[in-house]
């Protein structure tokens, strides 16, 4: 049986602060966590359409009951098709975190964390698996050079294209 879930809209508090984790190991930005109330309402949304363009897939604590040890969450996009990918379906990784005191965390139940390295691979297989199953061609992520290992090992591969970014 796999630790890996689908996160529900009760999680919701639990995948924020999961994702603050990931923030805060990647930027250097303001602490302010007050943005967390006003995103609640729209996650727990997308976390109650299990049929809607949005996943997430989590661990639970083994430790802290009600808590989350490991988040990776993702959307299916469509573009128009191209060779390579006709149907136009493309599927993004964000938010991809362990939570710090379970990092390395492996349990003897879970052939997947045992022989996958980690409750993130863990959790990245299912999201891999949502979307296969939702006709996604290719999968787009942004990778650190910490977690660069762990994609190279489920088949990513470094692209040079361009990100450009306007805030509107």
């Amino acid at each position: 049986m796999s630790l890996v879930r689908r996160a529900v809209p009760e999680d919701a508090q639990e995948v924020l602060r999961l994702r603050q984790v990931m923030i805060d190991s990647l930027f250097v930005a303001d602490p302010s966590t007050d943005w967390h109330a006003e995103s609640l309402p729209t996650l727990r949304a997308k976390l109650s359409e299990p049929g809607g363009d949005f996943a997430a897939f989590v661990v639970d604590h083994p430790e802290r009951p009600g808590a989350l040890a490991a988040l990776v969450a993702g959307t299916i996009e469509y573009r128009i098709g191209r060779l390579g990918n006709p149907e136009g379906i493309v599927g993004f990784v964000f938010s991809v975190a362990t939570d710090p005191d379970a990092r390395r965390w492996g349990s003897p139940r879970s052939s997947e964390v045992e022989s996958g390295g980690g409750y993130a691979r863990a959790c990245m297989g299912e999201l891999l698996a949502w979307f296969r199953a939702r006709g996604a061609a290719q999968v787009r992520l942004t990778a650190s050079a910490e977690a660069e290992p762990l994609y190279a090992s489920l088949g990513f591969k470094p692209k040079p294209d361009p990100l450009m970014e306007l805030k509107l």
